[in-house]
């Protein structure tokens, strides 16, 4: 057993050096660059994430693998934020979500074009059911709907673009949904599918850091979905997200956020209207886009 800086190392199990210092290290810049409040029971996912990392960098400790990062080399950057992001999703995960979509998208009909924001789309089937849902009410494939689809991580958005997956990324939905948004690969494609182009021309996928101090996008949106992203962040990192959201949202606008999260530490911002749905809080609709257009 060896030590270092108080903490063990068994070359035996660990192929590189990781302290607690660089833990704390890592901790602190995944914090910085992308609002990720990494707690202490994540520095064996952590060395394994990395880990990776420095067998691609050829670097022999955590060490000079951090010290690499300090030189500013863009791509190591973008490496490191994308092994250290969660990208958990499923297609129609919390189901109660899309017919509150719909009932809104029914409502806001005469608006037209309507513009839809999910703005951690991770590998795509978050922003494909959004699209899905959208299809199904207004009854066509061509509606008159864009769909922004952002992440952090572009290895994912990659993956989400394409829009293939498979066979056991769509083995809970229903013959139906499969049989009218999913094209069934043969030949070298056998054992994925891929989403019908209507879907994926409704969408596009962009690379976006929710911390960054202005969104070069374009709103208003009559929807934004924000799910199981804001767990990552402290409250005030949320608070400084949800702030930036407003001005991006009509007035009646729907904010979705995922099952464990809840935004009543912003209730000068959004208001609660349904099992984890929001709507912009009457003090802040001043600051959200008019209702019309």
């Amino acid at each position: 057993m060896a030590i270092d800086n108080g903490t063990l190392r068994n070359p035996t199990e660990r192929e590189f050096l990781f302290t607690d210092g660089d833990f704390q290290k890592v901790k602190k810049l995944i914090y910085v660059h992308a609002g990720i409040n990494l707690s202490d029971a994540k520095k064996d996912m952590v060395y394994s994430r990395l880990g990776r990392r420095l067998r691609a960098t050829g670097l022999a400790s955590f060490r000079e693998y951090l010290a690499f990062l300090e030189t500013d080399n863009e791509t190591e950057w973008e490496a490191f934020v994308n092994s250290l992001t969660t990208n958990l999703t499923s297609f129609f995960r919390e189901p109660h979500h899309f017919p509150l979509l719909a009932e809104h998208l029914t409502k806001v009909k005469h608006r037209k074009p309507i513009d839809l924001w999910c703005s951690a789309a991770s590998t795509g089937e978050e922003p494909y059911t959004m699209a899905m849902t959208v299809v199904d009410t207004f009854g066509t494939f061509t509606p008159p709907v864009h769909i922004l689809a952002t992440d952090l991580d572009t290895n994912v958005l990659k993956k989400a673009q394409s829009g293939v997956y498979p066979l056991e990324r769509v083995e809970k939905l229903s013959p139906d949904v499969l049989k009218r948004f999913f094209l069934k690969g043969t030949g070298a494609n056998a054992g994925y599918v891929q989403v019908r182009k209507e879907l994926r021309d409704m969408i596009t996928f962009r690379q976006l850091n929710l911390l960054d101090a202005k969104y070069p996008i374009h709103g208003p949106f009559e929807a934004i979905f924000c799910r199981n992203v804001m767990i990552y962040f402290d409250k005030p990192t949320q608070y400084n997200i949800l702030t930036k959201f407003v001005p991006f949202m009509r007035q009646d606008a729907l904010l979705f956020a995922g099952h464990s999260e809840s935004f009543q530490h912003a209730a000068d911002l959004f208001q609660i209207r349904g099992k984890t749905v929001y709507t912009v809080a009457e003090k802040s609709k001043h600051l959200a886009s008019p209702a019309v257009r």
